[in-house]
C-alpha cells in the first residue's frame, strides 16, 4: 500500500514538474508578444486622449512616474505620458483612479494641455455593473466623451458634477454613484496637470526607471 502511494505521488510530483515547465515556457515564449500587444493598446489610447497632430515625440516612451495619492487616487505611482511638439511641452496625459465607483477602483487615463482643457478621457479598468455602470467604457456608451474640450477653472469647478448635482454632466439611468467618481477623479487629475504641469515634465522618476 505504501509503495503505491508513494508511486502515485512521484507520478503527481513529475506531473507537476512537467506542468510548472510548460507554463513558464508558454510565458517566456509569448512574453514577447504580449509586450508588444501591451504597447500597440497603450499607444491608441493615448492617441484617443491626446490629438497626434498635436505633437510629434514618441509620446507611450515619454514616461514618467508621479505619486500624488490625494490627486490621482493611489499611494502607488501613476504614469504620466509628455507630449510636445518641437520639444516644447503641449499636453500631458496622466494615469488616475476613481477609488470611489460602484464596485471599486475605476482606473482613467486623462488627457489635458498645460491650460486644464481636457483633450479626451478613456477607461482602463474597473468593475462596475454591467448594463449601468459599464457605460464608462467608450465600446459601451460614448458617455466618456462628454469630457473632451472641458476647461477646468476656479469659476467652473462646480460644473463639474453631474446633471442631478447641478453640473454639467450626464448621469446613467440607476448608476450615479459611477459617473460621480468618475467626473471627480478627471476633475482632480486635471486640476493636477494645471497646477504641476512643470514637476511632472521636469520629474526624474522615468517609467524605464521603476523598481
Amino acid at each position: 500500500m505504501n509503495k503505491i502511494m508513494s508511486k502515485n505521488g512521484l507520478i503527481l510530483a513529475c506531473f507537476a514538474l512537467v506542468v510548472t515547465a510548460v507554463v513558464a515556457l508558454t510565458h517566456e515564449l509569448t512574453k514577447s508578444d504580449i509586450a508588444k500587444q501591451e504597447q500597440k493598446y497603450l499607444l491608441t489610447l493615448l492617441e484617443q486622449v491626446i490629438e497626434p497632430t498635436t505633437y510629434d515625440n514618441d509620446l507611450a516612451n515619454q514616461c514618467v512616474l508621479i505619486t500624488a495619492p490625494k490627486a490621482l487616487g493611489r499611494k502607488t505611482p501613476q504614469r504620466a505620458f509628455i507630449a510636445t511638439k518641437d520639444n516644447v511641452p503641449v499636453a500631458i496625459a496622466i494615469e488616475t483612479t476613481a477609488p470611489n465607483g460602484y464596485s471599486g477602483n475605476i482606473d482613467l487615463l486623462v488627457g489635458v494641455d498645460l491650460f486644464g482643457k481636457a483633450s479626451g478621457v478613456r477607461t482602463l479598468r474597473h468593475q462596475e455593473t454591467p448594463g449601468l455602470g459599464d457605460k464608462v467604457e467608450l465600446a459601451k456608451s460614448s458617455w466618456i466623451e462628454s469630457f473632451k474640450d472641458k476647461i477646468l477653472t476656479d469659476k467652473n469647478e462646480n460644473q463639474w458634477q453631474v446633471k442631478k448635482d447641478g453640473g454639467q454632466f450626464d448621469q446613467f439611468t440607476g448608476a450615479t454613484i459611477t459617473p460621480r467618481a468618475v467626473i471627480l477623479a478627471t476633475k482632480k487629475a486635471i486640476a493636477y496637470v494645471k497646477n504641476n504641469h512643470q514637476t511632472i515634465i521636469n520629474s526624474g522618476n522615468s517609467c524605464g526607471a521603476q523598481s
